[in-house]
C-alpha cells in the first residue's frame, strides 16, 4: 500500500515531518561512502565528520522550518524569497560548523541546480502536498507518495552539504591550507592524505562540474529529469526523477540552446540512420549466405560430377 504525504498543514503533516527527521537522522548510521559514479566535494571527508556534517545540516533545517511556521510565510512569500531564504540557509550553516570566515558564497553555482528543489522540498514541509505546482511532478499533488518527500529531503541534505565543502575548499584556495585543515580534528578520508591525492579530487571534480554544466544540464532539460543522491543501506547513491522544467528552457544560452538542438536533431536522425544500418546488414547478410550457399552447391556438384566421371 502506498503511503502518501499530507496534503495540508495539520496534525498528520506534523507528524510526517518528525518522522521524516527521524528516519534519516537513523539513516545517518549507515556508511555514509558515496557509491554513485559521480565525485563529491563530501568525499573527502571521513564517515565521522560526514556525520557531524549532515547532523548540522538537518538541525538547521528544523529551525528554518519552525522559523517559516512562526513567520506566516506564505506560498506567494516563498515563491518570491525561496533563493534568498537558501542562501541564507547556506551561510547559516556555514557560520554553524565555523566555516563561513568571509561571509561570502559562490551564488553561481548554487543556482546551477534550482537550488536543489528547495522550494518545492519547503512546499511539501509547510504547506502539504496540495500546494504544489500540478506540473512539476508526474503525479498528481494530493497523491504525493511520502517516499518521494523523503528522497527530495535526502537529497537537499547531501547537496547542500557538498556546497558547504565547495566553498570551504575555495575560500582555503591552496592545496597545503586544505591538507591542513583535513589533517586538523582529523577529518580526511584516509584516501586522500596527501597533497598529490586532493589535486587529483579536485581536478576531477572540476573536471566534472564543466562538463555538467555545458552538457549533463542541459540533458537533463530535455529529458526532463533530475539526478538526486540518496542515503541507502549501502551508502549514498542517486537516481533520476521527472521534473518539468519548461520555464528553464526558456533561459538557455546560445551554447545550451545549440546542444538541446543537437539532442533534438539527434533524436530524429539516429534512430532512422540505425533502421537503414539494420535493413543493409540484412540484406548484406542474406546476400553473403545465399553467396556461400550456391557456391557450396556448385562445389558439390563439381565433386560430384569429377566422383561419377
Amino acid at each position: 500500500m502506498i503511503k502518501y504525504w499530507p496534503s495540508q498543514p495539520s496534525i498528520k503533516l506534523n507528524n510526517a515531518i518528525v518522522e521524516l527527521f527521524l528516519v534519516t537522522e537513523r539513516k545517518l548510521n549507515y556508511n555514509l561512502r558515496n557509491h554513485t559514479n559521480h565525485y563529491l566535494y563530501i568525499d573527502i571527508l571521513n564517515t565521522k565528520n560526514k556525520y557531524i556534517l549532515f547532523q548540522t545540516i538537518l538541525n538547521e533545517l528544523k529551525n528554518l522550518l519552525l522559523n517559516l511556521v512562526e513567520i506566516n510565510i506564505n506560498q506567494k512569500q516563498l515563491n518570491y524569497l525561496n533563493h534568498k531564504i537558501f542562501l541564507i540557509f547556506i551561510r547559516t550553516t556555514l557560520t554553524k560548523i565555523g566555516l563561513n570566515k568571509s561571509n561570502q558564497y559562490n551564488h553561481k553555482v548554487i543556482k546551477i541546480k534550482n537550488s536543489f528543489l528547495f522550494k518545492e522540498l519547503i512546499t511539501y514541509l509547510v504547506f502539504g502536498s496540495e500546494r504544489m505546482n500540478i506540473y512539476t511532478f508526474s503525479f498528481d499533488p494530493i497523491y504525493t507518495p511520502y517516499n518521494h518527500v523523503q528522497i527530495l529531503f535526502e537529497n537537499f541534505i547531501i547537496q547542500v552539504a557538498n556546497i558547504v565543502l565547495k566553498h570551504t575548499i575555495e575560500e582555503l584556495n591552496n592545496f597545503s591550507a586544505i591538507n591542513k585543515f583535513l589533517k586538523k580534528d582529523n577529518k580526511f578520508n584516509q584516501i586522500y592524505t596527501s597533497n598529490r591525492s586532493i589535486i587529483l579530487f579536485l581536478n576531477n571534480l572540476k573536471l566534472q562540474d564543466i562538463i555538467e554544466l555545458y552538457i549533463y544540464t542541459t540533458q537533463s532539460l530535455y529529458n526532463e529529469r533530475e539526478q538526486i543522491w540518496i542515503i541507502s543501506s549501502r551508502g549514498i547513491t542517486s537516481k533520476y526523477i521527472y521534473v518539468s522544467k519548461i520555464d528553464k528552457l526558456k533561459k538557455l544560452n546560445q551554447g545550451q540552446t545549440i546542444l538541446l538542438l543537437w539532442l533534438e536533431i539527434k533524436d530524429i536522425i539516429i534512430p532512422k540512420i540505425e533502421k537503414i544500418i539494420i535493413q543493409i546488414g540484412k540484406y548484406t547478410i542474406y546476400f553473403i549466405v545465399n553467396l556461400f550457399s550456391n557456391f557450396v552447391i556448385l562445389l558439390i556438384r563439381i565433386i560430384i560430377f569429377y566422383l561419377i566421371k
